[in-house]
């Protein structure tokens, strides 16, 4: 048996409003919002009496998924530093496809989306860049060239 979908990714950020305006520039669609606590989150994730909130977002295809949650019990632990460098183990970026490169990076920011090195072109293929946003998450934009 094969699986049949990713459903989403899940990052948890300190500031929820500031992380969901940023993907929501992006081009990410709000689903929903809402509190998340109970016995039944708590035996998932394996943390007693956590109390957090989440927010779903989606690509406008529909297809896929980013799942933000703000922890308030416990209260998140660092893991590491925000500005690490791509080559740090551990999940560094989501790629997305756009069809404005430079306008997107504009767009983002005014959102604190800074590069992280610059725009370049993958022989005829591609024009792609990597944007940390904020809470250091690093997104890969690709505009597919024709």
């Amino acid at each position: 048996m094969t699986i049949k979908r990713m459903d989403n990714v899940l990052i948890v950020v300190e500031d929820l409003d500031a992380v969901v305006a940023f993907f929501v520039e992006l081009g990410m669609e709000a689903e929903g919002r809402m509190p998340v606590e109970g016995r039944w989150v708590d035996r998932v994730i394996g943390i007693d009496g956590s109390r957090q909130e989440v927010a779903m977002l989606r690509t406008p295809d529909g297809h896929g998924r980013i799942e933000l949650a703000k922890f308030h019990t416990p209260k998140a632990i660092g893991g590491g530093p925000r500005d690490a460098p791509v080559n740090t183990p551990g999940i560094r970026r989501v790629m997305f496809a756009v069809d404005d490169i430079d306008e997107t990076v504009a767009r983002l920011r005014a959102h604190g989306g800074e590069l992280v090195g610059e725009v370049v072109r993958y022989e005829d293929v591609y024009r792609l860049c990597y944007l940390r946003g904020p809470e250091g998450i690093v997104v890969g934009l690709a505009e597919e060239l024709t």
